[in-house]
């Protein structure tokens, strides 16, 4: 069973262009799912029928969390199950294309309807205390004031960030390319900010941080190693807690900082797709509701004849 498995995630990787984070996901979902059919004897991808798909992900909806004490009543969320059935759907939908199994049992395994959860920005006031310089000029200090400043100026995912390597930046010209989700190559401008902290960053500091075995990449561990996803979360936490902000920040808030103070300013939603990287207008208009909320609260302030 693991073998197709390993097929399927191979395809993703190399045919469809998804991201290692996707197929990360996906293999921990269908490795879960493969070690629940082996407990209820089920050893062949030909004997699954839509009933033991159903009933994994009624058992999904049940167990404790890893990461929960075992009395506590949290449970997988709606978010998670949904993740569930797209795994399952993309892998057997792969496998009849490739006429790997002789039937799509998840064919009729339905998708549930996703609630659309309105993104959290940092305020004004939140943002020039995060970008604000930190002493000493250490190298890691500098790397991480021009990781921030380039996450709020660009709109960057943590992956596209943890990514960027020297030869897309053309920060004479103002703008860097970007490599997002499916390997989509799009052009972003980056302010003057911007620049100037990660001119700063790469002569002053990143000459510090390489090694002979040092990648390309733009950003750097004090190791001279590439980040990973959770390392460079950390360092923004980290920076976030020193900066005296103390609600949670989660990774995508720098990103949804960004779309959402543009729009408050002016900006068409069209572009903010354009520089997010969004490949359906539906993505990004969920930003329209958090200006809107923005604006309402405004408008009630600060006009005389709103109350």
């Amino acid at each position: 069973m693991q073998n197709l498995v390993e097929d399927f995630l191979q395809f993703l990787r190399h045919e469809r262009g998804q991201s290692d984070n996707t197929a990360r996901t996906y293999a921990a979902i269908l490795g879960r799912f493969i070690a629940w059919a082996q407990k209820q004897n089920l050893n062949d991808w030909k004997q699954m029928e839509l009933k033991h798909l159903m009933l994994f992900l009624q058992h999904e909806r049940e167990r404790n969390l890893e990461t929960e004490p075992k009395d506590s009543p949290r449970r997988l969320s709606g978010e998670s199950v949904y993740l569930e059935i797209a795994a399952l759907r993309a892998f057997y939908k792969f496998a009849e294309n490739e006429k790997l199994l002789p039937q799509n049992v998840a064919e009729n395994l339905s998708l549930p309807r996703r609630w659309k959860r309105l993104p959290k920005a940092l305020t004004d006031e939140e943002m020039k205390k995060l970008l604000a310089p930190e002493s000493p000029d250490s190298p890691e200090n500098l790397c991480d004031r021009a990781i921030l400043e380039l996450a709020y100026a660009s709109g960057l995912r943590l992956s596209e960030l943890k990514n960027l390597r020297l030869e897309q930046l053309h920060l004479e010209a103002g703008f860097i390319n970007v490599i997002g989700k499916g390997n989509k190559e799009r052009v972003v401008p980056v302010g003057r900010k911007a620049v100037e902290a990660l001119m700063r960053y790469i002569e002053a500091a990143r000459p510090k941080l390489v090694t002979p075995k040092s990648p390309a990449t733009v950003f750097l561990t004090r190791r001279g190693t590439p980040f990973a996803p959770v390392t460079l979360w950390l360092r923004i936490k980290n920076r976030v807690r020193r900066a005296g902000i103390a609600r949670n920040i989660t990774p995508h808030m720098l990103r949804h900082s960004f779309a959402t103070h543009l729009l408050e300013h002016g900006a068409d939603l069209r572009v903010i797709q354009e520089l997010l990287g969004h490949a359906n207008i539906s993505t990004t208009e969920i930003y329209t509701h958090v200006a809107g909320n923005r604006l309402r609260e405004i408008h009630k302030k600060f006009h005389p004849r709103a109350s």
